[in-house]
């Protein structure tokens, strides 16, 4: 079995550039996004000087993952405010950049909140902009602060059902430092796990059709020194048939009030095949990603991606002479239709618990979900 196995010595970050940050250069203000398209070829920076390119870093997955897309839609907010630009409109084309993730709506809304309050307080447009800036960075740290939380809350819990260490956990798409402020949400359970020598291999899904398990996890994973092995994603039921998982981890990208958990697509299969063999399917994510404006899982919107992401294959940096729609090298026939959901829904009932910063809901159940999301106000209002 070709696989990494753990590193010793202190533990290098995933990455020494940040996945996002701002800057104030004398040409004016800027948001500097690591490439995570580029990854883990090369370590490039990506350049936003208005709404419209962060717009586009966005769709392209240049910047990618719940809690960080909320960032990046705040401090897109703050770049149109400190550039002069018509705000509203901003956070309009901002927040519907991608429609499951319901953390970059919330980012949105929370800046534009933060302008219209100083313009209606103080009427000028230059304490406006600094208002955003600080409402951005707020939710910037706050994020990291939720990040923290988690880790330590997932790791109690999965003590709890697995006492004796030794953990083997299977995650899905990326959730680490690159989808955060901090260290990430189900990434960041695993890795406090690792530091605390017990996690014993961390099983990670390539994750189609974008790879991002393959590109990203396993390149947080190695750069982490975590003991990891990657497999395609219809491998996983081998390795649960095998006794080879004790629990599967996965971030979320909206969760609706019933408890219905949307994430990267392959999510679902692996809590149906968790369920089967007696395996804890734990959802570890901000409360920023609850939205109790989404009754249940058939009203989430899932996002539909361009059919080439299935029917070509790109690798990062190797540009294709004579390639498809998408410029890859095509892996099926020309003019063959593709279904490729961005996300899927996993029923609450199949979800053993529900990781926030505020604390853990299980079982899964609306009430449970709600009562969590007013203590938290409560506790942001006290």
């Amino acid at each position: 079995m070709a696989d990494q196995y753990a590193q010793t010595g202190e533990d290098s970050k995933p990455t020494e550039i940040p996945a996002i940050r701002w800057e104030e250069p004398p040409e004016g203000p800027v948001l500097v996004l690591l490439d995570q398209t580029r990854l883990p070829a090369e370590e490039v920076e990506l350049v936003c000087t208005d709404a419209s390119a962060l717009v586009e870093a966005i769709r392209s997955l240049a910047v990618r993952g719940a809690p960080l897309l909320g960032i990046a839609g705040a401090y897109g907010v703050a770049l149109a405010a400190a550039r002069g630009y018509d705000v509203d409109e901003a956070a309009t084309v901002l927040a519907g950049a991608r429609p499951t993730a319901v953390n970059l709506a919330v980012g949105v809304r929370r800046a534009q909140a933060a302008h219209r309050a100083e313009l209606a307080r103080s009427g000028d447009e230059k304490q406006a902009a600094g208002a955003v800036l600080a409402a951005a960075r707020a939710l910037h740290q706050e994020d990291a602060a939720a990040s923290s939380a988690m880790a330590e809350r997932g790791l109690t819990l999965l003590d709890e059902l697995l006492p004796g260490g030794g953990h083997r956990i299977l995650t899905h798409c990326n959730t680490g430092s690159l989808v955060s402020g901090g260290e990430g949400t189900a990434f960041a359970v695993a890795l406090a796990a690792h530091r605390a020598g017990r996690l014993r291999r961390l099983w990670v899904d390539e994750t189609r059709p974008l790879l991002q398990g393959a590109r990203l996890t396993a390149y947080e994973a190695a750069r982490s020194g975590m003991a990891y092995t990657l497999l395609t994603d219809n491998a996983a039921g081998s390795l649960f048939a095998a006794g080879e998982v004790d629990a599967v981890l996965i971030g979320a990208d909206r969760i609706a009030a019933d408890g219905s958990v949307a994430n990267k697509v392959g999510s679902y299969p692996l809590a149906v095949l968790a369920r089967y063999h007696h395996v804890p399917f734990i959802v570890v994510a901000p409360l920023t990603t609850v939205d109790p404006d989404t009754p249940d899982g058939a009203s989430i919107e899932v996002e539909q991606r361009a059919g080439h992401e299935v029917t070509e294959i790109a690798a990062p940096q190797v540009p294709v002479a004579g390639g498809g729609a998408g410029g890859g090298i095509p892996v099926a026939p020309l003019g063959t239709q593709a279904y490729n959901p961005a996300f899927d829904v996993t029923p609450p009932e199949l979800v053993t618990a529900i990781v926030t910063e505020e604390g853990v809901v299980s079982p899964v159940t609306a009430e449970a979900l709600a009562e969590l999301c007013a203590r938290s106000r409560q506790m942001t209002i006290s």
